[in-house]
């Protein structure tokens, strides 16, 4: 049996791993004509690290990234509105609220595919289905034929696209900015991951290995501002110059080439992710916001239970079958949930705040923990 993988990111690199280990012939096409290590930080919870086992390669990414204690929620003023130990979770599940830089992430998972099965600069331009194949035609008029292909090319997918036109990005109403940066010399608690939700918006940071500094904010604003596009480091910082130590030291020691900036959107929840022999995978097949953390690690699962599912099978059709109900319900509710979450920390109305947060202070912790424990507990 012969894969194409269309799109070389988490998702792509995974579900080659994934298939090569069941013995199938899985070759990725990536757009880039050369992998960049680039990108900002990544958070990894324990549902991803127990998919990455199940792949043969966690050890080695636990190795490049950072494991931490505790989620904590911050106001403007750097008061705690939620503290959430994650110990008990990695206990209970395994390694859990583990950050890794992008790159990292990448060049780990590119190092475990068999030999010439990434080839760079080809970007799909369609897709056809006859018979019992596949076929790619790329952009630069190459085809390449398989019994399967896996559409693991992200939100803006071309083969999404071409098999339902109608499914299209739905921006969440905020911007975003990340950044990897070396820590400038603040104080900043190196074991845990905080988010502060302020007036002006959200900043979060995580410490990464080798005193780095993974940080991102969010801002309410139209889609596709060109205001939001210029921003600068240092206008963030004097933007959220109100802000608690050290959120406007950290923005504005950050060098401009170091930004990456883009609107966040998902995809409105899909029925299927099976078209005949070309399955959706990640975020092309259930974009979600980055509000639960868990973007990178519905991939892996994708990933993982697509290889179990064609070796469970007998036929590509059950197995595909198999994926489906796997994963489409599942993806489905954190797409939902994400965007919740997302909507209620960016709320601007200062009684809406102040009575969300009371609530969040209120909130008994084996709550929060047992809507944690759902997304750890998978049917791998």
């Amino acid at each position: 049996m012969k894969a194409i993988i269309i799109g070389g990111g988490i998702g792509g690199l995974c579900a080659a791993i994934a298939l090569q280990k069941q013995g199938i012939e899985a070759v990725v096409y990536e757009a880039a004509p050369e992998l960049k290590l680039v990108g900002a930080g990544v958070g990894l919870a324990a549902n991803a690290i127990q998919g990455l086992q199940k792949l043969g390669v966690a050890e080695e990414i636990i190795a490049r990234g950072k494991q931490l204690t505790a989620l904590v929620m911050l106001d403007g003023q750097g008061n705690i509105i939620s503290n959430m130990d994650t110990q008990p979770l990695s206990k209970a599940y395994g390694v859990n609220n583990f950050v890794i830089h992008r790159a990292d992430l990448h060049e780990v998972l590119a190092k475990h595919l068999q030999p010439d099965s990434l080839i760079l600069g080809k970007r799909c331009a369609q897709v056809t289905q006859q018979d019992d194949q596949v076929q790619v035609t790329f952009t630069d008029n190459t085809q390449a034929t398989a019994d399967l292909l896996i559409a693991a090319d992200g939100i803006n997918s071309v083969v999404r696209r071409q098999l339902l036109p109608q499914s299209q990005p739905r921006y969440a109403g905020y911007t975003c900015w990340r950044a990897v940066i070396d820590n400038p010399g603040v104080d900043l608690n190196m074991m845990v991951s905080a988010e502060t939700w302020a007036s002006q918006g959200r900043v979060g940071m995580a410490p990464l290995p080798g005193n780095r500094v993974y940080w991102y904010c969010c801002i309410n604003a139209p889609e596709r501002d060109e205001r939001m596009r210029q921003m600068t480091p240092q206008q963030l910082a004097n933007y959220f110059e109100d802000v608690h130590a050290p959120v406007p030291a950290v923005l504005a020691t950050t060098k401009p080439e170091q930004l990456i900036w883009n609107d966040i959107a998902d995809l409105e929840p899909l029925q299927k992710f099976v078209y005949g022999k070309i399955v959706l995978l990640g975020d092309a097949a259930h974009a979600t916001t980055p509000n639960m953390g868990q973007g990178a690690c519905q991939a892996i699962e994708d990933a993982v239970v697509l290889g179990q599912c064609l070796a469970q099978e007998q036929t590509m059709t059950a197995a595909f079958a198999k994926y489906e109900k796997r994963r489409v319900a599942r993806t489905a509710k954190v797409i939902r949930l994400s965007r919740l979450l997302g909507a209620v920390s960016q709320w601007q109305n200062p009684m809406l705040r102040g009575t969300r947060n009371m609530a969040f202070r209120m909130m008994p912790k084996f709550i929060t923990q047992s809507q944690m424990e759902w997304l750890y507990r998978v049917d791998f």
